[in-house]
């Protein structure tokens, strides 16, 4: 595995790379990998010649400041994993690498309705940030496919978004959710739940069943407000229970009985911030 910290080294192996034939494929991270992110690596193995990570814990999509110092950092244990895992480059930029003029008066992104609801909504600024150093990124890879999560749903939705407003010809792959053995997506913020906490988190995999399970054509405000009890009575503090046309992110009031639908949950435990969601049809 080489590992690049410029930009311009990595563009010109890249650049060569590209010259013999190499399709390109990319994964961006934010370090303090699991099991989730090797899924990702392991798909883009198959499907690409050279396989390009990076890890970089991007300042300006952490609306709040508290959460951006807490995130984890196990860099040496990352590249392991990354090793491990045949992947053929990492690319671990420094901010003053990918923002050489700073990170204020950023560039500002046309996303729409798309940063004004659930995770737009509960974490302003958040996409933009997303955006912009995406925007980098893909600018300094320029990968053939670019590979992400889909527990990261609304996040998917918004880099396509960026694809198509920057008019970059990168196939985006949303790869399913990789999940614990008892249904809890796979996050590095799982790491900071305690003992007791991570039993009880389970409790949004369960509700996200249980809304599956329940869904019926017509209204939907009896099914979530049952699902809000389901996750209140496990002491869980709610953001948000959605559900939504699962192409567009149009938030649903009632179902057609056909459309297919994705439910989006966001939630405190104990202090830490969990998502997930589930895909929906009948």
């Amino acid at each position: 595995m080489i590992q690049f910290k410029k930009i311009n080294a990595l563009q010109t192996y890249l650049n060569q790379q590209r010259i013999n034939g190499k399709k390109i494929g990319f994964v961006p991270t934010m370090g303090a990998l699991h099991d989730g992110h090797l899924s990702l690596l392991e798909t883009a193995r198959t499907a690409c010649d050279l396989l390009v990570c990076s890890i970089f814990v991007n300042p300006t999509q952490f609306n709040d400041p508290k959460d951006f110092e807490k995130y984890p950092i196990t860099l040496e244990t990352d590249i392991k994993l990354l090793a491990s895992a045949t992947t053929d480059i990492l690319f671990l930029p420094s901010v003053s690498e990918l923002y050489p003029n700073g990170t204020a008066h950023l560039e500002k992104y046309a996303l729409d309705f798309l940063e004004q609801i659930l995770e737009g909504e509960f974490r302003p600024g958040h996409f933009q940030g997303v955006c912009q150093v995406m925007k980098r990124l893909l600018d300094a890879v320029e990968p053939d496919n670019l590979f992400m999560g889909q527990k990261d749903y609304q996040q998917c939705m918004v880099v396509q978004r960026l694809l198509d407003i920057t008019g970059k010809k990168i196939e985006l792959i949303t790869c399913p959710t990789i999940r614990e053995s008892d249904g809890l997506a796979m996050s590095s913020r799982n790491r900071r739940l305690f003992p007791e906490a991570r039993k009880k988190a389970i409790g949004i995999y369960n509700t996200l069943e249980y809304i599956n399970e329940n869904l019926e054509k017509g209204p939907l405000d009896t099914l979530l407000k049952e699902a809000y009890t389901l996750l209140e009575k496990r002491g869980f503090q709610i953001e948000y229970i959605t559900l939504a046309n699962a192409k567009s992110l149009e938030i649903k009031k009632e179902w057609d009985g056909k459309s297919e639908l994705v439910c989006l949950i966001a939630a405190f435990l104990d202090g830490v911030r969990l998502i997930d969601n589930r895909v929906i049809s009948k």
